[in-house]
């Protein structure tokens, strides 16, 4: 009487379209792009994202900036639209801009108006409108990230990045996204810039508008210091040259308004 061993079940790598579906999101979620990995397709959008983008890369760029604004602590900014917006906040104006980023993205061409600048006072909601303007885009398939000048700064410095990133990965991402959203340009700056600060400033504007990516500004301060006034613009302290740089092919969105993180009854303490 014979006996018949079964075989021992094939041992090996499995292939990558036999990836469980936990490892498929956990990668994109850390910003893999599924679509080089070879991965099956996924089902077409459902979300308005561009035809020309694979929906693997797309989710991918939607995470990485949901990373970035969750780096930043800013969880809150991720819920705001353009139809949260009032019309301080000029939500019609990013709304163009916008536009003219995806179908310039569309034709592989360089947008009219690289930059957009929102100066406006403390809690008049620049940061909303720029976040909202940020998850606009990356909803419709831009590579958009989001830091805050002085973070970025210090980020530049030996080890002191998230994510284990070295110096250079951080200026190569800010550089390299199709939209920056840089909040808070000369935040935490009251006197005039360090060289090092100077120099990763305008290092970063330049690469950004010769490569022709769009960047969104905000900042508290005028472009220059106001007469009878103490306080410092921007040009007093980063230097003429970047000014000159940063309104090169740029529109103004003023953001004007009360503070709105004031409470509504003043707190007696």
């Amino acid at each position: 009487m014979s006996t018949t061993t079964p075989s021992a079940p094939a041992r090996g790598l499995n292939l990558l379209g036999d990836l469980s579906s936990h490892i498929v999101e956990v990668m994109q979620r850390n910003g893999a792009d599924i679509s080089q990995l070879g991965v099956p397709p996924q089902p077409a959008p459902q979300d308005g994202l561009w035809e020309d983008v694979s929906v693997p890369q797309a989710r991918a760029r939607l995470t990485m900036w949901r990373n970035s604004i969750e780096d930043a602590a800013q969880n809150e900014y991720l819920a705001f639209r353009f139809s949260h917006l009032d019309d301080m906040q000029k939500p019609n104006t990013l709304r163009n801009w916008l536009d003219s980023l995806v179908e310039a993205k569309k034709l592989d061409a360089r947008p009219t108006v690289l930059n957009m600048l929102m100066p406006g006072p403390i809690g008049s909601g620049k940061s909303a409108a720029a976040c909202a303007l940020g998850n606009e885009a990356a909803e419709r398939g831009l590579w958009t990230l989001y830091v805050k000048h002085a973070t970025y700064l210090t980020w530049r410095r030996p080890d002191s990045a998230p994510h284990n990133m070295k110096a250079w990965e951080v200026r190569k991402k800010f550089v390299e996204c199709d939209l920056l959203i840089l909040d808070e340009l000369c935040g935490e700056m009251d006197m005039t810039a360090t060289e090092f600060a100077r120099r990763e400033t305008i290092d970063l504007i330049d690469a950004r508008i010769s490569a022709g990516r769009p960047t969104a500004y905000t900042t508290n301060l005028r472009s220059r210091r106001q007469p009878g006034s103490q306080a410092m613009g921007v040009v007093d302290i980063l230097g003429e040259r970047l000014l000159s740089r940063l309104e090169s092919s740029a529109h103004l969105a003023t953001i004007v308004g009360p503070d709105r993180r004031k409470p509504a009854k003043p707190l007696d303490w």
